[in-house]
């Protein structure tokens, strides 16, 4: 399991690794999403990876994830025929936005994450903030004014400001910002399958106002 150590710097540990049906690539469970076949032998995104059954994976990538719909690789692993949902991608980016965003309401509810330009650029200068969250849809001038020192923490900017803001209780947030803590773990591996989902969609679209959210 991935975590963050002192600064936001990564430790890793020994973890199980799986092979995507798609790519034939092998990697670390976190950076992949498990289905299983569900009754009526339909294919069933397991997010959270406790669902019943042979898991088949597939790795958080939009075209991995396309190419197995497309070249039916799910019936192949699962040796018999079986049904893919309709919009299986768009299903599964839409059950990582919400697991997303529940972690981090429940970081800021645990006094882990904050929100607003003044109170991200606090945590930044006081060397408390391992991972920064701007809005994919808020202004490149507007997010370039935050960043964490080279090498330290991470960046994510694949959720949208009326994403972020539900975390939060409002209607949109351009800057957040989460200190280390397990909540914080679970954040950084879930928003990074979701960026493989993502890509970088959004990271150049109009700006929002950059006022404090």
């Amino acid at each position: 399991m991935r975590a963050l150590g002192r600064g936001g710097q990564t430790s890793t540990r020994e973890v199980a690794e799986r092979r995507c049906i798609a790519t034939g690539e092998v990697g670390p469970k976190a950076g992949l999403i498990r289905f299983v076949v569900g009754p009526g032998d339909e294919i069933v995104p397991d997010l959270a990876g406790k669902l019943p059954g042979r898991g088949i994976w597939v790795s958080a990538d939009r075209a991995a994830l396309e190419l197995a719909v497309k070249k039916r690789l799910f019936s192949r692993s699962a040796k018999r025929q079986v049904q893919v949902p309709e919009g299986l991608v768009d299903l599964v980016e839409t059950g990582l936005a919400r697991r997303v965003t529940d972690i981090l309401s429940l970081a800021r509810k645990a006094g882990l994450a904050i929100a607003g330009y003044e109170k991200v650029r606090g945590m930044i200068q006081a060397g408390e903030a391992v991972v920064l969250v701007q809005a994919s849809d808020g202004s490149a001038r507007g997010k370039s004014k935050l960043r964490l020192p080279p090498e330290e923490g991470t960046t994510f900017d694949c959720l949208t400001a009326d994403e972020i803001g539900l975390s939060f209780g409002r209607d949109h947030v351009i800057h957040a910002a989460l200190c280390n803590g397990g909540l914080t773990t679970r954040f950084v591996e879930e928003t990074t399958r979701l960026s493989g989902l993502r890509g970088k969609i959004g990271a150049t679209g109009p700006g929002k106002d950059d006022g404090i959210a």
